[in-house]
């Protein structure tokens, strides 16, 4: 075993990104959408629906995403206390858990495209399904109703903007029409929002949430669904199984994560005069020193099978293993690359 100290040019960072489908068994789209009877019976049921990839009751069924309502004033859902407490609801309080993880400002609101809207539904991914983010660019959703059988299909805007919008440190981009990141009509200078309500919503992929403009769904033209989001206050909508019959019409719901990941590069040369003899104690006399074979003295050869990373304190901190023996000799170099994942 032979030691050499590493200089700084010996090491290298790099950082690549890989991609993957979010959905259970690597659908690239999910193409159905199940839920689970007791939970959209229960009290839950009006303002939160969790979604599934097969039927739940199957042994192979998992949660893909959660569609929840959200209002401003608070629509939608029935007061906890109307007497007590008006207009306060299940709806005003996810509007507002959003507002404060998205804005960081309990006093803001939500603006879709230079549009303020009160009404959204969250699409949250199971984050078990996805890796460090949501993939920009890979959003394709498909919403159908019977005033649109046509439907609209949503993506993200992160291919026509040079910089996203920045909510503190986390990533937004607009939910507009179109697919793969780019609008339907970008080439006549369409950037795939509504006439009159702005765009469809907010792609926020560091916190696996989509944000989906109620208003924009709500429209009854082609440009949107005709949803007919239930905006009342104390009312029992059920708002969030309406959106999940328009995406199980639309049997499209294509998304990808993504990760960062970071390598350590280092490269470990061993030039011709460095690592030729070994210091096996088989190689050499125990009582002389001396080396056994006289061949080895002025042709030695030796196999590199490993090599070990240690700190000034001599602490083994990294091991890395060859695929083979790797000859050496006063003949041959070696530069043997390590890379360190994290």
């Amino acid at each position: 075993m032979g030691f050499k100290r590493l200089e700084a040019d010996d090491f290298v960072v790099s950082a690549q990104a890989q991609t993957a489908t979010c959905w259970t068994n690597n659908a690239p789209t999910l193409t159905v959408f199940f839920t689970q009877s007791n939970q959209v019976n229960g009290a839950s049921g009006v303002y939160y629906t969790n979604v599934f990839n097969e039927n739940p009751t199957g042994s192979n069924s998992l949660s893909q995403f959660q569609i929840a309502y959200g209002n401003e004033t608070g629509g939608g859902t029935l007061a906890y206390n109307q007497l007590a407490a008006p207009g306060v609801s299940p709806s005003k309080t996810i509007y507002g858990q959003y507002r404060t993880l998205v804005l960081e400002d309990e006093n803001s609101s939500f603006v879709f495209g230079g549009v303020t809207g009160s009404s959204i539904y969250a699409l949250s991914i199971e984050r078990a399904a996805y890796k460090q983010a949501l993939f920009p660019g890979s959003l394709n959703l498909n919403l159908k109703s019977d005033t649109n059988p046509n439907g609209i299909n949503l993506t993200d805007d992160s291919k026509m903007v040079t910089v996203p919008t920045y909510y503190g440190t986390q990533r937004a981009y607009q939910v507009i029409s179109g697919s793969n990141g780019l609008a339907y009509n970008q080439a006549t200078g369409g950037n795939g929002y509504t006439t009159s309500n702005g765009s469809y919503g907010l792609f926020l992929p560091d916190i696996g949430t989509i944000l989906l403009n109620g208003d924009a769904l709500d429209l009854s033209n082609n440009q949107g669904i005709n949803l007919s989001t239930t905006t009342a206050t104390n009312t029992n909508g059920a708002n969030p199984l309406k959106l999940l019959e328009a995406i199980q019409s639309g049997s499209q719901f294509g998304l990808n994560s993504e990760e960062t990941i970071t390598s350590d590069f280092v490269f470990v040369r061993a030039r011709n005069s460095e690592f030729n003899y070994s210091e096996n104690p088989s190689y050499i006399s125990g009582s002389t020193g001396e080396v056994i074979y006289n061949y080895f003295i002025n042709n030695p050869q030796t196999y590199i099978t490993t090599v070990g990373m240690y700190n000034d304190s001599n602490e083994l901190l990294a091991v890395a293993k060859l695929s083979k023996p790797l000859l050496k000799d006063f003949t041959k170099e070696a530069l043997i690359r390590v890379k360190l994942d994290f």
